[in-house]
């Protein structure tokens, strides 16, 4: 499913840098909703072990997993790519592993965005090595035109353009993982904004 930009802007807390929504809750409720259906139906007799990729699929995956009519399994992974940038580096590290044993097991990777795709590649290989059944991705989203691998993704939220964005679990410096929908950051990807006065902001609005 492909979404363009919308006219709505983003929360007052969040500050001049989090610009123009490109995803409304109410889109991305109804897509995940149909994504966990389709889950469903794809898994009926055997269901799968979901394995979320920390921090950014969080919301997704919680959402998600609730949507799938299945007495499904979840575990967790943490997997540093990024470092102290926001670009993908091609260097992976295994910061946090399954404690899920993967021999013959249906896994379904959960992912927030794919980029380059290097990192999900990796991901997919180094599980594979442990003899699952199978190894399939669903992604939120997907940004076009900047995959370097072809991933043969199974689920697919949203396509979105080859821009920055947070909220809905995806981050920029830890920040604005909370906003309901997803976002455009218009501000320096590599030094997030800072922390919003929240009395400075209360005292400007009481005046």
């Amino acid at each position: 499913m492909r979404t363009g930009e919308t006219s709505h802007d983003a929360v007052e807390w969040a500050g001049s840098d989090v610009g123009k929504l490109l995803i409304t809750p109410e889109a991305i409720h109804t897509r995940v909703k149909a994504l966990g259906a389709q889950i469903t139906e794809d898994y009926l007799d055997d269901p799968p072990l979901l394995v979320g990729v920390l921090k950014g699929a969080m919301v997704f995956m919680s959402d998600l997993c609730r949507s799938i009519a299945l007495p499904v399994d979840i575990d967790f992974m943490a997997v540093s790519s990024y470092g102290s940038a926001t670009r993908t580096s091609g260097v992976v590290r295994i910061v946090k592993d399954l404690d899920a044993e993967l021999t013959g097991r249906r896994v379904l990777v959960i992912e927030d965005i794919i980029d380059s795709g290097l990192t999900l590649n990796y991901l997919r290989k180094y599980l594979q090595a442990r003899h699952p059944a199978s190894v399939e991705i669903c992604a939120l989203l997907v940004k076009e035109g900047e995959q370097r691998v072809d991933l043969d993704l199974s689920y697919v939220g949203f396509q979105i353009p080859p821009q920055f964005v947070v909220g809905y679990g995806l981050d920029v410096g830890e920040r604005f993982r909370n906003l309901n929908g997803v976002h455009i950051y218009d501000g320096d990807e590599n030094r997030p904004a800072p922390v919003l006065d929240r009395r400075r902001r209360d005292d400007n609005i009481a005046s």
